[in-house]
């Protein structure tokens, strides 16, 4: 008879008769965190949204840092920050070089292996920070969901959302809840695995949710609230364009079958179609040729892909 005893994720036993198989591939990090705070023309609030998040790690018993990132704002963002009187980094783009750019500015300064994002708008609550702190044990990455009960998302963004949500959601083959929360904890090492696919605009939390879901990381969601903004909005009707556009070009690069077997298999069908018709007629068109044909060769680029994703993931895993 086994006595199995888990382990939590300060390495206490536990024997509640169960045995975790999964959590996070790598080796356990320190309870210290670097919160990186991205913000472009934020002087307004700047100050107090520091304030706010610092009081919560303080008293959450992490160790951390806070490292503002001004990218290149023109309304005096980095220096209202500075005179916050809290004890932060500000670090600041001379000119504005995007979102992703700030984060990955201040992943690169960061000291700690933890990474803590948030942003500077008070969209995402503070309070929500311990919670996942909480998870820190359990996973490579813990994104604050926006599903909580009080989420304030404009009427106007939530069928893109929703639609972007899905198609995420089916060609990583896993449920995604939020693909592009600003609120999330993640390895600093997870993050400089997947540094030269992560690209400098809004697209970066998407970029990084793809990855870690095609790859098989360790990934928790936590219900967070999601408060009305301070200040503009930076979000336009074309970023949803670019994020539909960087979910395809992304899948494809990780998991290329998920594209081209459906992009194949309607070529296939419209083809048989039209050759059936065809028949009744007693004619072969070209059309139904081309379709049967285009089917093969979409098929055999996926599968080409496919064979070059896999190398390039077994690369490197070494």
């Amino acid at each position: 008879m086994y006595n199995v005893c888990t382990m939590n994720e300060f390495g206490d036993a536990s024997s509640n008769g169960i045995e975790e198989i999964g959590g996070p591939h790598a080796p356990p990090l320190s309870r210290a965190v670097s919160l990186i705070i991205p913000a472009f023309d934020e002087a307004a609030h700047i100050a107090q949204q520091m304030c706010l998040l610092r009081d919560v790690l303080k008293e959450s018993g992490w160790e951390f840092e806070i490292i503002v990132v001004d990218d290149g704002s023109a309304d005096g963002t980095a220096r209202a920050a500075a005179e916050s009187g809290c004890d932060a980094r500000i670090l600041r783009h001379r000119r504005n070089r995007g979102y992703g750019a700030a984060l990955k500015t201040g992943i690169g300064a960061a000291t700690f292996d933890w990474i803590l994002i948030t942003d500077a708008d008070g969209t995402y609550p503070p309070a929500s920070i311990p919670i996942l702190l909480g998870h820190a044990g359990h996973a490579e990455m813990v994104v604050g969901a926006r599903t909580g009960p009080s989420v304030s998302i404009p009427i106007e963004r939530r069928p893109a959302k929703a639609f972007l949500r899905w198609l995420a959601s089916y060609l990583a083959g896993r449920k995604l809840p939020d693909l592009n929360s600003g609120m999330r904890l993640i390895r600093k090492d997870l993050v400089e695995r997947y540094l030269h696919l992560l690209p400098s605009g809004f697209s970066f939390t998407t970029t990084i949710t793809l990855a870690a879901a095609c790859n098989d990381h360790d990934v928790e969601y936590v219900p967070i609230d999601y408060l009305k903004r301070l200040g503009s909005s930076k979000i336009r009707p074309r970023h949803a364009y670019d994020f539909a556009i960087l979910i395809l070009r992304t899948i494809v690069f990780f998991n290329p079958l998920k594209v081209f077997i459906p992009l194949g298999a309607l070529l296939a069908v419209a083809g048989i179609a039209k050759f059936a018709y065809d028949v009744t007629r007693n004619n072969l068109s070209e059309s139904a040729v081309l379709g049967m044909l285009g089917a093969l060769i979409v098929w055999s680029v996926g599968l080409l892909a496919d064979q070059n994703a896999r190398i390039a993931s077994s690369g490197g895993n070494r």
